[in-house]
């Protein structure tokens, strides 16, 4: 790889500060180019652990674009850090297309473990985590109706992410596609002050978060349709 310098992604809170890792720290004291999604949020992260690094926007809108640039200042040599608001770079945020150009290009890409979202809720869901699926964020608009039809036949475990503002149509449109007897479980603002998790059929969760609207980061685990369910082909509109 000659003189090339390298990326590293590195993973940051995603919520509570003291979630950073004492390597992720000294990562970014040595960076040479730190890319931020957004710098004001990042600002305050590196100001918390007094690095004192130049900031880079390096988002969604302007990810295309930056990818070459980007490769030719790591070919000069230069330790280029991408970090996200929170969670790890890539995992619904940005990050692929930059990697994948660096692999293009021969060069080194790191990734230290760290804080994300998708594994504390899966694990704290009480639903079986010995295998499963992370979706993301569900289409929006198109090909969303298609991908809940595709789900109501997935036998593991799901993760999504979701919005606050869409989070009970996303859990009523679980009760149409999957079954109102579906358990799921909803995470919501994990490792911050106001914590909350709620476990229950979708139908509960829909009537819950329909009284009590939400806010925050929030992540759904929701348990996979049964074998012996997939098997008889038993559907939602049988329940």
């Amino acid at each position: 790889m000659g003189n090339f310098g390298k990326l590293i992604l590195v993973p940051t809170p995603i919520g509570n500060l003291g979630d950073i890792t004492l390597r992720a720290i000294s990562v970014l004291k040595e960076a040479d180019i730190i890319l931020a999604e957004d710098t004001r949020v990042s600002s305050r992260l590196l100001h918390h652990f007094e690095i004192d690094k130049k900031l880079w926007v390096h988002h969604k809108f302007n990810e295309h674009k930056a990818v070459g640039s980007l490769v030719s200042k790591i070919q000069e040599g230069n330790k280029v850090i991408l970090i996200s608001d929170a969670g790890t770079p890539g995992i619904s945020d940005p990050g692929f297309l930059l990697v994948r150009a660096c692999i293009e290009n021969d060069i080194e890409v790191e990734c230290l473990p760290g804080p994300t979202a998708l594994i504390p809720a899966l694990a704290v869901s009480g639903l079986p985590t010995e295998k499963f699926v992370f979706e993301g964020f569900l289409p929006q608009k198109k090909g969303r109706q298609t991908r809940l039809i595709q789900l109501s036949e997935e036998t593991r475990t799901m993760v999504f992410y979701e919005s606050p503002y869409r989070l009970v149509k996303c859990l009523s449109q679980f009760t149409e596609f999957f079954g109102k007897a579906r358990n799921a479980c909803v995470c919501r603002e994990l490792s911050k002050m106001f914590e909350e998790i709620k476990r229950g059929t979708v139908e509960e969760l829909a009537q819950y978060y329909t009284a009590n609207p939400p806010k925050g980061e929030i992540v759904i685990v929701v348990e996979g349709v049964s074998k012996e369910d997939r098997k008889s082909g038993k559907t939602a509109s049988d329940e």
